[in-house]
């Protein structure tokens, strides 16, 4: 369980593969490693993972083929930079909101522009999350707890949502370097989820 209130910024040093799909990530931190147990879960850009091995300011994760088809495909690469957030304990500030780090979808990036000092950005979800964002509502976009400002219904069955991001969340975040095209890693309220299960449930029970 994590609030989406990123730590560090992480760089992948190391990308190897495993039998199948499923890739060994080697991810550089800041984090005092000596904290960090063998098995310690990390929100990395929003994927939940399992510290299998650390070494120095180094830690390894195994992402498994089917976290890599459900994820934006660039964040595995060497060199890429990482939202990371340690996972929450009993009696920390819950400063942003529920975030489980299991991502529900992939977004694309369509705008990005300054705005009195902040940074506009506004992202295309896609027909399967549309519904479940709302306006002032809580999204995790790569790992960060952010509120939407506002949503446009597209023609598609697809969504845009805006962002605003203050100029501390795009130093201390990657998203200060987002760019159009980039696609993202969303995370749904997981109230939203819970509520759209209830709802298939409902009518599936009345279509009987």
């Amino acid at each position: 369980m994590f609030t989406g209130i990123i730590s560090d910024i992480g760089r992948i040093s190391g990308v190897s593969t495993k039998p199948g799909a499923d890739l060994r990530i080697a991810i550089e931190t800041d984090y005092d490693l000596g904290s960090v147990a063998i098995g310690a879960s990390i929100a990395c850009s929003g994927v939940c993972l399992t510290v299998t091995s650390k070494e120095g300011r180094i830690f390894t994760v195994d992402v498994s083929g089917e976290t890599v088809s459900r994820t934006a495909a660039a964040m595995w690469e060497h060199g890429a930079r990482l939202n990371l957030e340690r996972s929450l304990k009993v009696g920390d500030e819950l400063g942003g909101h529920i975030v489980t780090g299991h991502v529900d979808g992939i977004g694309t990036v369509e705008l990005v522009e300054t705005v009195d000092g902040s940074t506009h950005i506004a992202i295309r979800a896609p027909e399967t999350l549309a519904p479940m964002l709302a306006a002032k509502g809580s999204v995790s976009v790569d790992g960060v707890s952010l509120t939407v400002n506002a949503i446009e219904d597209l023609a598609d069955g697809s969504a845009m949502f805006h962002l605003n991001i203050i100029p501390h969340t795009a130093e201390w975040t990657t998203l200060g370097a987002a760019k159009a095209g980039q696609a993202v890693n969303l995370e749904i309220d997981v109230l939203a989820r819970y509520l759209q299960r209830m709802q298939q449930a409902l009518a599936s029970r009345a279509g009987r």
